[in-house]
This record gives C-alpha cells, sequence and structure tokens, in this order.
C-alpha cells in the first residue's frame, strides 16, 4: 500500500494551519480541521489519481491537487464546515506519495510551487 511523505514546507503548512485554527476556532476545531486533514491525506494515498484529483502539470509535471473539503465525509470528527484547504503532490517511486504544500484555496499556488 501506498504511504505519503511531507516535505518540509508542507509539515510548515499544516502547522500553521493547524495553529491558526487553534487561535480563531479553538482546541475542538483543531482536532476536526486535522482529523480532515488525515483524511484527505489518506484518500489521496489512496487512489492518487481519483475523482476530485486534479493534474496540475502547470505547476510542474507530475504535480496533482485535492481540496481538502471532498473528504469531509470520511473524517473521524464532526464536519468542519468551512474547509479551506488544498493538497498540491506528486507520486513519486511508485508508492510514496510526496506532499508538496497545503495551501489555502485563495492562494496563488505558482507563487509556492515551483523549482
Amino acid at each position: 500500500m501506498a504511504r505519503y511523505r511531507l516535505s518540509g514546507p508542507a509539515k510548515a503548512d499544516i502547522a500553521a494551519i493547524l495553529k491558526t485554527s487553534q487561535e480563531q476556532h479553538g482546541d475542538q476545531a483543531r482536532i476536526r480541521y486535522r482529523a480532515l486533514l488525515t483524511a484527505a491525506l489518506r484518500r489521496i494515498v489512496k487512489n492518487p489519481s481519483g475523482a476530485s484529483t486534479f493534474d496540475r502539470a502547470e505547476l510542474l509535471p507530475g504535480i496533482r491537487s485535492f481540496h481538502i473539503r471532498h473528504s469531509r465525509g470520511d473524517s473521524s470528527e464532526a464536519p468542519v464546515a468551512n474547509a479551506v484547504h488544498v493538497i498540491f503532490y506528486r507520486v513519486a517511486d511508485g508508492d510514496i506519495i510526496d506532499i508538496v504544500r497545503v495551501l489555502h484555496e485563495r492562494m496563488e499556488p505558482r507563487r509556492h510551487i515551483g523549482d
């Protein structure tokens, strides 16, 4: 079975997302958002080219994206009302999914993903 590995920037993205979630909405919101992110990562690993994923070769060859809102039903926690992040990733070495970045949907990915 495939697995994922987080790039340094992706780790920083997730840490910042969860910190902001907690500061703005509290501990329970942070727990729910973390569960949603985890569900999204698992869904990507299960089917990296599945429904609701998009080829983003205009950014870099092999890059795909997945909006975490599509994993609301997969989360083990109560639903997140405003899921606003997109996971950018690529398949590496067959069974490894490289998580490149996790960006807010309003961010311009070209400014954050590149050579």
